[in-house]
């Protein structure tokens, strides 16, 4: 019987960006399948980077970065870019949603630009538009609010659109930024038990990015990239 294959793969990885020290160097990290993981990311941790390099966004110098079993150096800019939006959802702590669009519309963005997405989105609940309504409804997003303008919702809402947009279309790694920290404490851990229902639903796997440490005890495993990054562990000696 075969292991299935990680999620996210790193190996030796290394990265800098130009004229400049070392920014991260971290010898193994493996996300397994339908896992959630909490990587605690403190300021100037290499975070930012790190969730570029992730993306595909960037590349790294040396070393390999696998998912899904792909290694992302080997393909194109245009060609990571597909992959990403196909396998990978994000919310991000700053949301990124576009006010001008309607909740639904912003919703079903990654079913735009990836037919996989799309395809996975109706094979599950018939069509696009009952996916998006199924996701927000379990999200905590009533019904009356999916054609308002997303700019128009509280910070709370906007969250919950952000969390089904990155769910659409079943991606099997979801990854979040930061995105609980403009929520109390009682908000925070009530979100996160929705998102960890969405993404066991979807069977994907969910890495955590947060300075929040309280939040660790909830997720299967936890890690601090300042630990975890041997660049920021050599500036400190």
């Amino acid at each position: 019987m075969t292991t299935p294959a990680a999620i996210i793969e790193l190996s030796n990885l290394r990265f800098a960006w130009p004229r400049q020290a070392t920014l991260l160097d971290i010898a193994e990290f493996r996300l397994e399948p339908e896992q959630s993981l909490f990587l605690k990311g403190p300021s100037g941790s290499g975070k930012t980077t790190l969730l570029g390099l992730l993306g595909g966004v960037q590349l790294a110098q040396s070393g390999s970065i696998h998912l899904l079993g792909k290694d992302l150096s080997t393909l194109s800019a245009s060609a990571r870019d597909r992959f990403r939006v196909d396998h990978s959802g994000f919310i991000f702590q700053q949301f990124n949603l576009l006010p001008f669009l309607s909740v639904t519309d912003n919703v079903l963005l990654p079913c735009q630009f990836s037919k996989y997405r799309k395809q996975r989105a109706i094979a599950r609940h018939g069509s696009i538009q009952q996916a998006a309504q199924a996701l927000l409804i379990q999200l905590g997003l009533p019904s009356e609010l999916h054609q308002q303008l997303a700019g128009e919702l509280s910070i709370g809402q906007q969250q919950r659109v952000a969390a089904a947009r990155a769910l659409i279309g079943q991606p099997k790694l979801v990854i979040a930024d930061e995105p609980t920290s403009a929520l109390d404490a009682d908000s925070r851990e009530a979100f996160l038990r929705l998102l960890f229902a969405e993404c066991k639903a979807a069977g994907a796997s969910l890495l955590f990015v947060s300075h929040d440490q309280s939040l660790a005890k909830l997720f299967d495993r936890s890690l601090d990239l300042s630990q975890l990054n041997r660049a920021t562990r050599q500036q400190e000696i």
